[in-house]
């Protein structure tokens, strides 16, 4: 049986390491004899071989099934590789230039390699140190050039870089006020390094990019996955992979990246019996295989190393000696973040450009990009008080200097041929006013100003009408079509934004029109392509925002409060469709893993198979007390479970979810037991003495102190229904006497919660107010008897389809 067994291999000398001296005599020999070479080979039986045997007995069953014959032994691996189905697009950068190829009749360029230039992308799941990995690789960079910078600035030179020596290195990309106070990235940013290599005799340009690893974000990561070449796949050593990992590196896969693996965090105790063990090799495996990795693709390279401690090896004995002597490598055996670098130019390939004439070599140089047309793709736009409107995005073809005319034309929908020839036609032009990279955070002005195919880089003074996906080309020496960009994963659910018409609405925003919020809206879309926004039918001063999640949409709102707005947001609702071949109503279904401690995984399991409609599709215990618990959920079942299951499993359950498709409408969909709201029948401020006598009610929500009005809800009510109070009672100051002493008040801190938490908490009949001071939740409609008199309705309503159907 002749087949590539590079992976098998990888995966023998794994558990290889749990065998003792004398068995590793055997099982060397068979890993020499049987597999040979990396190409393809076949297995022969020779004495050595017959050892195979007790291997098979330390390695799990899945990976290896040995039969025996009076001949031979015969070797089946379970990591068969899958043909990759998904044809790569135009914008694929590995294997598009295959395609490119066959199908020259449709394009009028070839695909060409830039020579010393690399561009890739970090991605990870949320959590598992992508940030901290740049961070490092800014420092290793910073002072692989700084003896070469500083013999440059001797000699009276620029080398065109920042003092990097002044700046705090420490989860620089996350430079957000929003990304710092929470510890997540939002927002995709790209960061330039001059990497010199061990010998100093070339400096390469390697653009980095940092992208987000929660799925409200994974639309920043499809955006972005078109301006790279390879992509550095960071994981958890003692997590494995998880959602977001199988997100983001199917993404890569679909667009023929090739990939390198990071095994993160591997100093820590929780990660040692993983690694000795190849727990998280196997899993890794498994999934490349089961997102259809090409030949290729499998061949990954694969790195132990701790972000965090500045160290990377790739050999994974010496990863384990350092976890064993506490994170600290005593013997100097692993090199820093230069193993890394070194790797990705070794494994990633140079950025691929398109070429428009003869096909003459297949590696360019700058000097080669002069008489070619200019194009470009904008993955970020932005507005600059001095320079103007800006665009961050990646070169394919040619090169751009200061001051030269650029036109823009539209990003291809995908439409009808009149739709395709009008986005293809010429849009505005204009003139290049700034040329910048990105080192860190900061923009630095290229000097000489001049950008080749390639690099990705900031232009300024771009037309303004400009969008991401969009592409920029010159105006003398035009491309004849748009680049294609990849496409966008659909938005899961929507809010209704609208002005503030509370009791208090003006008194804490200086803006609180709805037109302005509208407007406000409408500029997020220029930026974040995962957003839509449109005008509600039913109500004309309310704007319909479609998105991924509800922390998507609460870091809007958060960000849009901070800037002085006022406004309410009703409660999401699910995005449905219909299929066009049943005509059967379809909802957005996710991937859900929970991991929590094994004692509450009752809990977890009856709360998403319940009244959710979830369905468990895999469980798995480990020997620390943890279970790990696989779901599919329509996503209505996911709004508000977080907090609700956070609470139910005493902090212990850490959940994540991914997009999964669209699948047949699950039905009516309970959210556990009818939360009964306390909601305020006086205006005023809300004193300690109604309050004291209030919690017993429920759990209350404000503060002695915090202004109130009638209809907003102070908290939640211990029993089913909603109920009026009253918090603004104070103690009468009367003449009376009495003999008992004045009773010293205690009250609970009241519970504060986050917007998007509130997103998923309100009920239908509810809104969230929010104001640059305070975020309340209130009724929609704060009329107590108009509240009443609907409750009765909506009952006999019910009341009346549930007679109906009885009668049936």
């Amino acid at each position: 049986m002749i087949f590539s067994n590079w992976a098998v291999k990888k995966v023998v000398a794994a558990q290889l390491k749990a065998l003792t001296r004398c068995e590793q005599r055997y099982c060397s020999a068979l890993t020499s004899n049987a597999f040979g070479s990396r190409g393809g080979s076949s297995i022969q039986t020779t004495p050595a071989t017959a050892r195979l045997s007790y291997v098979s007995c330390f390695a799990p069953k899945s990976i290896i099934s040995v039969h025996h014959t009076p001949s031979s032994y015969s070797l089946q691996r379970k990591y068969a590789l899958l043909k990759n189905s998904c044809i790569a697009q135009e914008f694929s950068s590995s294997a598009a230039a295959e395609i490119e190829q066959d199908e020259e009749t449709t394009t009028s360029y070839t695909i060409k390699r830039r020579h010393g230039v690399r561009n890739v992308a970090i991605v990870a799941h949320v959590d598992h140190g992508k940030t901290t990995l740049v961070d490092e690789l800014l420092k290793v960079a910073a002072a692989s050039s700084s003896s070469l910078s500083s013999s440059t600035k001797a000699a009276g030179g620029d080398n065109n870089s920042a003092d990097d020596s002044e700046v705090d290195l420490n989860r620089l990309m996350d430079s957000g006020d929003l990304e710092k106070e929470r510890g997540i990235t939002i927002t995709s940013k790209v960061t330039r390094l001059d990497y010199t290599t061990n010998d100093g005799d070339k400096t390469y340009i390697i653009n980095v990019v940092d992208t987000p690893g929660h799925a409200d974000f994974a639309g920043e990561v499809d955006r972005i996955l078109g301006t790279v070449d390879g992509v550095v796949l960071v994981v958890d050593a003692g997590e494995g992979p998880k959602s977001q990992t199988k997100y983001v590196l199917s993404c890569a896969l679909k667009l023929g990246l090739k990939p390198i693996v990071v095994l993160n965090k591997a100093d820590r105790l929780e990660s040692l019996g993983r690694l000795e063990a190849g727990e998280t090799e196997l899993e890794l495996m498994d999934l490349f295989e089961a997102l259809g990795a090409d030949e290729n693709q499998m061949e990954y390279r694969t790195l132990y190393g701790s972000a965090r401690g500045g160290w990377i090896t790739e050999d994974v004995d010496i990863a384990l000696k350092i976890a064993h002597d506490g994170g600290v490598d005593i013997d100097g055996l692993s090199s820093n973040m230069r193993g890394l670098l070194n790797a990705i130019l070794e494994d990633i390939p140079s950025p691929s450009v398109h070429w428009y004439g003869q096909h003459a070599g297949d590696e360019k140089d700058v000097s080669d990009f002069a008489d070619q047309p200019f194009s470009m793709t904008a993955t970020t736009v932005g507005m600059d008080p001095y320079l103007g409107r800006t665009c961050t995005g990646r070169i394919y073809s040619g090169q751009i200097k200061m001051g030269e005319a650029v036109t823009l034309l539209k990003r291809k929908n995908g439409g009808s041929d009149t739709e395709a020839a009008n986005n293809s036609s010429n849009g505005p032009s204009s003139s290049v006013t700034g040329l910048f990279a990105n080192r860190g955070v900061s923009r630095v002005p290229l000097d000489p100003a001049v950008a080749h195919a390639g690099d990705i880089v900031t232009l300024a003074g771009i037309p303004e009408s400009m969008k991401v996906g969009d592409t920029l080309t010159s105006t003398d020496n035009q491309v004849p079509n748009a680049i294609d960009t990849p496409p966008l994963a659909p938005p899961t659910l929507s809010c209704l934004f609208g002005a503030n018409n509370g009791p208090l609405a003006g008194k804490e925003g200086t803006i609180v029109a709805s037109s302005r919020v509208r407007a406000r809206l409408i500029n997020e879309t220029d930026n974040n392509v995962t957003l839509t926004v449109s005008l509600c039918e039913s109500d004309a001063e309310k704007t319909v925002v479609f998105g991924r999640g509800e922390l998507q949409i609460g870091i809007l709102v958060e960000q849009m409060r901070r800037e002085g707005y006022e406004m309410i947001i009703t409660p999401p609702q699910i995005i449905t469709s219909t299929c066009p071949t049943t005509g059967n109503k379809l909802e957005p279904f996710e991937e859900v893993v929970v991991d929590v401690d094994s004692e509450y995984s009752g809990t977890v399991v009856n709360a998403l198979t319940g009244a959710r409609k979830g369905v468990l599709v895999e469980m798995a215990d480990d020997a620390q007390g943890k279970a790990r618990l696989k779901f599919e959920v329509p996503s209505r079942g996911l709004l508000g479970f977080g907090p609700e299951i956070a609470t139910a499993t005493r902090g212990t359950a850490v959940m994540h979810h991914m997009y999964l498709e669209d699948r047949e409408y699950a039905g009516p969909i309970g959210q556990g037991s009818d939360r009964g709201k306390l909601v305020c029948n006086e205006m005023g401020k809300a004193t300690l003495f109604a309050l004291a006598s209030l919690q017993a009610r429920g759990t209350l929500f404000v503060a002695p102190g915090d202004m109130v009005y009638p209809g907003m809800v102070i908290g939640e009510n211990a029993k089913s229904g909603d109920l009026e109070v009253n918090p603004v009672r104070a103690k009468e100051t009367s003449n009376m006497r009495t003999q008992s002493k004045d009773e010293k008040l205690y009250l609970t801190p009241p519970k504060k919660m986050s917007i998007e938490e509130l997103i998923g908490y309100m009920s239908e009949d509810e809104v969230i107010e929010v104001t640059p001071q305070s975020v309340r939740l209130r009724k929609s409609e704060l009329d107590a008897g108009v509240r009443e008199r609907a409750a009765r309705a909506k009952k006999k309503q019910m009341d009346a389809l549930k007679a109906k159907g009885g009668k049936k």
